[in-house]
């Protein structure tokens, strides 16, 4: 096969990957902290929406990542009221937060569907770029893969290396303990929500400035909720996050090339792949767990709603 051909196929699945493992690294640290989150599509599409919103407005995809990346915050800031304040059930809570989101983000959107705008430049470093098959893999991503990248290596020391992971940990694994022993964990888990809540809207931004530079309704396609199954799947540890959000952009670009070159299949079951594979592989893990594997801590974790 062609090397550029190749290239090529490698750099789509991790730009298909990237605001995968970028809202699931956020989902992951406040699940760490005994939050489920399930308004994860609603804070993305937000995020999206917010993003093209002032890029376009501005002309500058920073300040548009930035402002997406705010929007997810304060989202994550109405979840934290209703769940962490008010001991609101986690689950419905979630679930209004993406419904909220996807009315609140057609109405931002509204006077922008249809606009286009540059989509971020990819780093180009002479010599390295050029390289086959590795060269734009690795030198030539745009600065979102490399940061989210670099989040996730940040978060994997946070959880495992630092005090303050341990004590994230600790409020998630029985925050009745945690209070007894003087930690504040209303303030931990705002905090680790917050997180979350700020990587989903900067995945969100990534759909509407990278990877398709225009604002569509409804532009996530349940990218949130498959960044939730991607944290079970990693079974709650970062770089296990990363591996799995490559295994679904490959699963994505699978199908898209498959459409491409004509194979006889109904373009919908083809478009199905990439949800079809998620679905196996919590059903593969599933088995496992059963099979007697240890399973995460998070599934026995004790949820603020459950008081």
């Amino acid at each position: 096969m062609n090397p550029d051909i190749v290239q090529l196929v490698l750099v789509t699945i991790v730009t298909a990957a990237t605001p995968l493992f970028i809202a699931a690294v956020g989902e992951l640290v406040a699940e760490r902290s005994g939050v489920l989150n399930l308004g994860v599509e609603g804070m993305m599409i937000v995020g999206a929406s917010v993003g093209f919103a002032v890029a376009y407005m501005t002309d500058s995809t920073v300040l548009g990542a930035l402002a997406g990346t705010a929007s997810g915050v304060l989202m994550a800031a109405l979840f934290a009221v209703l769940v962490i304040g008010l001991a609101a059930n986690q689950v419905a809570s979630g679930l209004a937060l993406t419904i909220f989101g996807i009315g609140v983000s057609g109405l931002i959107g509204s006077g922008f569907v249809g606009q286009k705008r540059t989509a971020a430049q990819a780093l180009w470093i002479p010599g390295l770029s050029d390289l086959p098959i590795i060269g734009r893999l690795f030198f030539g991503e745009d600065l979102f893969v490399y940061a989210g990248i670099a989040l996730i290596a940040l978060v994997a020391y946070f959880i495992s290396r630092t005090r303050a992971g341990l004590t994230l940990r600790a409020v998630g694994d029985n925050h009745t303990s945690a209070h007894v022993l003087g930690l504040s964990v209303g303030r931990i888990r705002l905090l680790a929500v917050l997180f979350g809540g700020g990587c989903a809207g900067l995945a969100g931004s990534y759909l509407s400035l990278v990877y398709t530079p225009f604002w569509s309704p409804g532009m996530t396609a349940g990218r949130g909720w498959i960044a939730l199954a991607l944290v079970v799947f990693a079974s709650w540890r970062p770089w296990r996050v990363l591996g799995g959000a490559l295994l679904f952009g490959g699963a994505t670009v699978l199908q898209l090339h498959a459409q491409a070159f004509g194979i006889g299949l109904p373009g919908q079951l083809l478009s199905s792949v990439p949800y079809a594979a998620t679905v196996l592989a919590l059903i593969v893990l599933s088995s496992r767990n059963r099979r007697g594997a240890a399973a995460p801590a998070m599934l026995g974790m004790p949820f603020i709603s459950d008081r």
